[in-house]
């Protein structure tokens, strides 16, 4: 796991939107509280890789000096907690559950103080 963490970090730290996505399944669903400001959808919710690509491209121009900042790797079953600095300096975590190929098809992210 912690070398799919470094490759994460690194795709989003050079804002390298292919390397980005391809870490993640076709049928991804993914909960963030920044989807309910970035989208302005109260659910919070994407469904899909093509939704997803989407959403993450305005992210990176809403916060253009974005860079992630790893803490800690939590390996579970099939699944990985990444807990790390993210935007505006706010303590971030994301548990990711990965498909059987190790695409993530679900992230659950959390965010200290939006």
């Amino acid at each position: 796991m912690t070398h799919f963490a470094q490759e994460w970090l690194n795709a989003w730290n050079r804002h390298d939107m292919e390397a980005i996505m391809a870490h993640y399944a076709e049928d991804i669903i993914f909960y963030s509280p920044i989807i309910q400001k970035i989208n302005n959808d109260p659910k919070g919710c994407i469904h899909g890789k093509t939704a997803l690509q989407a959403y993450f491209s305005k992210a990176l121009v809403a916060y253009p000096e974005l860079h992630f900042e790893l803490y800690h790797i939590l390996e579970g079953i099939n699944s990985v907690v990444l807990y790390y600095k993210s935007v505006g300096n706010r303590l971030s975590t994301e548990m990711m559950v990965l498909d059987e190929t190790g695409k993530v098809k679900e992230v659950r992210a959390h965010y200290k103080q939006l």
